[in-house]
Formats: C-alpha cells, structure tokens, sequence
C-alpha cells in the first residue's frame, strides 16, 4: 500500500497479538471505522468455531498510522447470538474500542447497506489487505478481483459473498471495495485462494460478509455511543 492508497482506504490497520511468550505477532487485517477509537475485525480472532476463547482482548493491539493503540478489554461485541455454540461465516465479526482515539487518522466512513443481488454474477472489487497474507510476500497487498456469487441472507440478514480473490492466512480482515473506494465486505475465511487451484464455485473460493444487516446497525449504535458526550451527575 502506497500513501495514495492510505488515503483511499481510510482507516486500514493490522491486529497484533502476542503469543504465550510475550512476544507480538501481526494476526490480521483491522479497520478503524466510524470513530477515532472503533475498530472491526473477525470474531475468529478471538473465538474458534466452537466458540472457544483463543485469544485474550488484553494480549492484542492495534496498529495504524505508526503507532499501537491498546484496546479496551470490556468493549469486545462478537457477531454471534448469546450461547453461540458456533461460529458461522457471517457471524465472523467483532467491535472493539480503543483505550484511546488514534492520533489523526481518519477511520474508514461508516458503509451504506450494498444494493447487491442475491445470486451468481461477476461484480469487479478491490481486495486491501493491511497486513498481507501468505501469498504474498510484502507487507500489505491490493488486488483487483471479482465477487462470483452472494449467497441468501442469514438470520441477522448478512449475506456472505464467494470471491477469487487471492488470500491466505493473515489476510482475515481484508476489505474489499468497489471501484469508488466504497467497502462492501469483510474477508472472513478462504481455502489459500489462487495459490493451487482455480475458483470453482463449491469447493474453492474466497468468504467475506457484507456491511449489512446486524454488523452495519451495530456499528451505527457504537458509533452513536461514542459521539455522544457523558451524562453528567445529577446535582441535589
């Protein structure tokens, strides 16, 4: 990602969690969005599809613009229904806020609900990965790729779209935009694609979640929270 690219996707940050000895590992894409201290990124770093805690909020960070900002432990809001036992595609998200407002970065505007079909179809996106993934050696990677199909809407009316773009581990989190710099999805899972074989419709593609449904009115209220001031004591 080059400056001009910053400045087009506002917002674009990496997750860094440490590992059991301390020591920090980038983990995934992250965006800071609506709000100075807001940040989305997948529920799956945090819980396995059992729902299993495998990452602790006080042992992650989040770095943009140069600068690690730490989370509020209390704040993590997970896209899966109270007693979840599983953890579905477009269930894969999380809100977090930050301990403190990052320091003159614009975060990424808060999306419009995509007008999209449900169905098969070739729609032209841009995948930004912030933090790069294993198929590609630099540390952060923008591809131009296609959307094949949008699957029916979930429960919490999320609809998970099946993509070729290229993507591996690491690459959870990566935003896919259209050609005006509008993010409509959140990469969530994909079978290492493009580095071994094709796309093919059932068996090897890309997963991201769109900006609708539960996940785009959650961040409305967060992002309503945020920007309203405290309430002050009652006097007597």
């Amino acid at each position: 990602m080059t400056g001009a690219d910053i400045q087009r996707y506002h917002g674009a940050g990496v997750l860094f969690c440490r590992r059991p000895d301390g020591v920090p590992q980038k983990a995934a894409a992250a965006w800071l969005i609506g709000n100075p201290s807001l940040v989305v990124m997948n529920a799956h770093n945090f819980r396995n599809r059992r729902m299993e805690t495998t990452r602790n909020v006080a042992d992650c960070y989040f770095q943009i613009g140069g600068r690690n900002y730490n989370f509020d432990p209390g704040s993590l809001r997970l896209g899966t229904p109270p007693h979840a036992r599983s953890l579905h595609i477009t269930d894969d998200w999380a809100l977090l806020r930050l301990s403190e407002p990052a320091v003159g970065i614009p975060p990424q505007p808060v999306p419009d609900a995509p007008s999209l079909p449900t169905g098969v179809g070739e729609l032209p996106v841009i995948m930004v990965s912030p933090g790069g993934h294993e198929n590609y050696r630099g540390p952060s990677s923008i591809e131009t790729c296609f959307i094949r199909q949008i699957d029916p809407p979930s429960e919490d009316e999320i609809r998970r779209v099946r993509h070729d773009c290229n993507d591996g581990y690491g690459g959870s989190g990566s935003g896919l935009f259209d050609a005006t710099g509008r993010m409509l999805a959140m990469q969530s899972a994909s079978l290492s694609m493009n580095s071994r074989r094709s796309f093919d419709i059932e068996f090897h593609y890309g997963s991201a979640l769109l900006f609708e449904g539960e996940l785009l009115s959650a961040i409305r209220q967060e992002v309503g929270a945020l920007a309203s001031p405290p309430s002050s004591p009652v006097s007597r």
